[in-house]
């Protein structure tokens, strides 16, 4: 009986490792002259993906404090219309 609850295992050898990745650094802790302002579009397209969305920090490798002093200033530049809402409009 024991034989019977036992769980079965599908996959056969050893699990894969993923290889060595470097960590993202935050760009705006690393250089402390680079600020983060809701008039400089320019420097806000880095941090947003083509269809418009705000790409996470796990993928722009910024810190929690900066990321969100980011999202805080592309909102205010979509509200008066630096920065696209959406990335492109599709007309039917």
């Amino acid at each position: 009986m024991s034989d019977e609850r036992t769980p079965q295992r599908t996959s056969t050898g050893p699990r894969k490792k993923r290889p060595f990745q470097r960590r993202k650094v935050c760009r705006f802790c690393a250089d402390k002259q680079v600020t983060i302002d809701y008039k400089d579009p320019r420097t806000l397209r880095y941090f947003i993906s083509e269809r418009g969305k705000i790409i996470p920090r796990r993928i722009s490798g910024n810190c929690s404090k900066h990321q969100r002093a980011i999202t805080e200033a592309v909102k205010r530049a979509r509200n008066i219309a630096l920065l696209p809402i959406a990335g492109t409009h599709v007309l039917p």
